[in-house]
């Protein structure tokens, strides 16, 4: 398929972004990704996505497809000859959705809880971040099976909706001074990590941590209105 027939449209900190990038890695589709301005919403992202407003958008000829996970799951609907995404048995697919949607809803929501909490707000958001690993790793234990990723040999829909996230929990142990994945807590995680972070699908679109860094930085003085840190 024509590069321009596919178009993914995003930035580059985000990790929603990041979702249906690896996805289209994983199924050799080229695409042309249409990086958005920080602070401003291009005409096409508005139109692309009318109730939002939000991005990742896929537009795969002319047809808009929204919210990270959705779209995930079309690129593995509709080019079916890589390598599927999804388990093929029902189960499987159900916990994975499960987990997706914990790691959306409960555990990153804590993770960015922990940026402006203080005090023991802030105890508690971290207790929920390392309370979640730890559900996570034992989940990662029952999902792989002892093999190499969630989707057991290769990356599937959970590896893709937790691994996006890393970036930011490098990130986020940088900037408050703790270490969230931990060799003697989450051994199973860690190994994880390396691997999905090394795999050819997810090299070209993860952050590098102090890009991030600086740029998680922007966006703190942004929200609180001072000027962004210089370099």
């Amino acid at each position: 398929m024509a590069k321009n027939d596919v178009k993914v449209l995003g930035a580059w900190p985000s990790p929603y972004v990041m979702r249906p990038r690896i996805a289209l890695n994983i199924k050799s589709v080229n695409y042309e990704f249409l990086e958005e301005t920080f602070g401003s919403k291009s005409e096409l992202l508005l139109q692309s996505n009318l109730v939002h407003k939000k991005i990742p958008v896929l537009i795969h000829g002319d047809k808009p497809i929204c919210e990270s996970m959705i779209i995930v799951e079309y690129i593995d609907e509709v080019w079916t000859s890589g390598p599927s995404i999804l388990p093929s048995d029902p189960y499987d697919r159900a916990i994975q959705r499960f987990w997706a949607a914990y790691v959306d809803e409960k555990w990153f929501a804590a993770m960015k809880g922990l940026r402006s909490a203080q005090g023991e707000e802030r105890k508690a958001f971290l207790d929920q971040v390392i309370e979640g690993l730890a559900l996570l790793e034992e989940a990662f234990g029952k999902c792989s099976k002892g093999k190499a990723f969630f989707g057991r040999d290769r990356i599937g829909l959970l590896d893709i909706a937790f691994g996006s996230f890393l970036a930011w929990l490098k990130v986020t142990e940088k900037v408050n001074g703790v270490k969230l994945l931990d060799e003697a807590k989450t051994p199973g995680l860690v190994k994880w990590a390396e691997r999905f972070c090394a795999d050819a699908a997810v090299k070209s679109v993860m952050p590098e941590t102090e890009k991030l860094l600086e740029f998680s930085k922007f966006l703190a003085a942004k929200m609180k209105g001072a000027p962004p840190p210089k370099n």
